[in-house]
């Protein structure tokens, strides 16, 4: 069967990039409905170097749109990189204490939110050391076998924990509860940081303006925030003057975009993109 190829949104380059020389750089990708997105990072410099965005369809798998991309791109599918992360996109998910985590009981945790199809998706956790937390997701079997193959050393985690290890890096310490929002395509992901630690975390499927309001407002309040006094920090596929910000902005008072990780640097190339998107893609580069 033959797949679409994904068709490209952004297509940046440093011209300091070089090609033959790989194992510079890493290589991070985030695939889900929202897209397939491509970051590269030279390592030594600490800078991003590389940004791409292809939209894929909902009428092909997602492994199958990354396999025919990377039959004819050249990056994805090489290899000798120092490092390799992929990050999937959906809302099979869930957080667990470090300490209540048995290594093979993955599946049975995440059945109590997500009813698995172990003939197409594989089970996975990604740990968070720092936090005392691990992840654990559900990703599509064809895609993970792919990547595996492709890149055997590369790790696979969930977009949240790359959100998470973001928004961590960049919050206070002994800073007080607030609320992160990262905008997806008919998704929203919530989470909840107070002192470095998370408190909430979840992904919200949402079709209108008024869902993503509705989900927002219900867990400052289950929170003890105040929308009228109490930020939020927004990145996400919006625009500043979208009509879903526009909602947002007039019942939350304090909403502001959010930055690009700090600590990084980023290509000029890169400039043509609003600072507040791309930001899990960029945050790869905090994760183990």
């Amino acid at each position: 069967m033959l797949h679409p190829v994904p068709v490209a949104q952004y297509r940046l380059r440093d011209e300091t990039l070089d090609l033959s020389n790989l194992a510079a750089y890493n290589l991070y990708l985030t695939v889900g409905a929202a897209g397939l997105r491509i970051g590269v990072a030279d390592v030594r410099r600490n800078k991003f170097v590389v940004l791409e965005d292809y939209q894929t369809t909902s009428d092909a798998t997602l492994s199958g749109q990354l396999q025919a991309l990377v039959a004819q791109h050249d990056l994805v599918g090489q290899a000798g990189w120092n490092k390799v992360r992929l990050a999937v996109q959906n809302r099979h998910f869930t957080l667990l204490p470090a300490p209540l985590f048995r290594a093979g009981d993955e599946a049975a945790y995440l059945r109590l939110h997500h009813t698995l199809d172990p003939q197409l998706e594989t089970v996975h956790h990604y740990t968070h050391a720092s936090l005392e937390v691990v992840s654990l997701f559900a990703a599509e079997k064809a895609l993970t076998e792919w990547f595996l193959s492709a890149h055997p050393e590369g790790r696979l985690l969930h977009q949240t924990s790359a959100l998470l290890e973001g928004v961590v890096h960049q919050s206070e310490q002994s800073g007080p509860r607030r609320v992160y929002l990262s905008i997806g395509h008919q998704e929203a992901t919530l989470l909840a940081v107070r002192d470095k630690q998370p408190e909430f975390c979840n992904v919200f499927p949402f079709s209108t303006p008024e869902d993503l309001i509705y989900y927002t407002i219900l867990v400052m309040q289950e929170l003890q925030l105040n929308p009228d006094q109490d930020s939020v920090v927004v990145w996400g596929d919006l625009m500043h003057d979208s009509e879903l910000f526009t909602i947002l902005r007039k019942y939350i008072r304090n909403i502001r975009f959010g930055n690009r990780p700090f600590d990084l640097g980023y290509s000029y190339r890169l400039n043509d993109v609003f600072e507040y998107r791309y930001f899990e893609l960029y945050a790869l580069h905090l994760c183990e």
